[in-house]
């Protein structure tokens, strides 16, 4: 920690991480052109995949890659890790979804686009599931207590759906043998 009680940036190595970004990204790319390569109506060979459909590979790890660097040079440069990074290493990312269309205002268009949404991402949390409870709970010892508050009695539970389907009560077996033997006259042994 800083004197100033903010805690100190520690650089992170661009071209590991842009690398291992890379090789991930290339590879849904080679799942992909593996689809796109399976789904073609004429008869290619399983070559299909690196030369029919190997820019969708490249377009991918380029995108991973250019991604990845652009967020952590962003990082180390500025030496901050907020949402501005991704921001950053969005607009490259997009530029590069861009390029394919060879045209300037879609470089621009793809990765304004890209770099909003990667920033809006992080700037709001950076996950699908929402913002991290209490570090301090165990969420396990949480999710028990929850479940202790939420459960209802048996006797109630009864009351509303009645008995059948997994739920007995209490000496079901003998109101059972009871009903059984007054309708239909059928006489029930009772276990031990």
């Amino acid at each position: 920690m800083s004197s100033e009680g903010k805690p100190v940036y520690q650089p992170k190595d661009a071209i590991s991480a842009s690398i291992r970004s890379t090789m991930i990204v290339g590879g849904a790319g080679l799942f992909l052109s593996a689809v796109q390569n399976t789904l073609t109506r004429q008869n290619v060979t399983g070559w299909g995949v690196l030369t029919r459909t190997g820019g969708t590979i490249a377009a991918f790890a380029a995108i991973g890659g250019g991604y990845e660097f652009a967020r952590v040079a962003a990082a180390n440069l500025r030496e901050k890790d907020d949402a501005w990074n991704p921001t950053i290493g969005g607009f490259v990312g997009g530029s590069v979804v861009g390029l394919r269309y060879r045209s300037f205002p879609a470089v621009l268009g793809f990765g304004a686009l890209l770099a909003i949404l990667q920033g809006t991402f992080d700037f709001t949390g950076g996950k699908m599931t929402g913002f991290a409870g209490d570090a301090e709970v165990d969420e396990y010892e949480r999710t028990e207590q929850l479940r202790r508050n939420k459960r209802r009695p048996i006797e109630e539970t009864l009351h509303e759906l009645g008995e059948g389907r997994g739920i007995y009560g209490p000496g079901y077996q003998e109101r059972r043998a009871e009903r059984l033997k007054k309708r239909y006259g059928i006489d029930i042994p009772q276990a031990a």
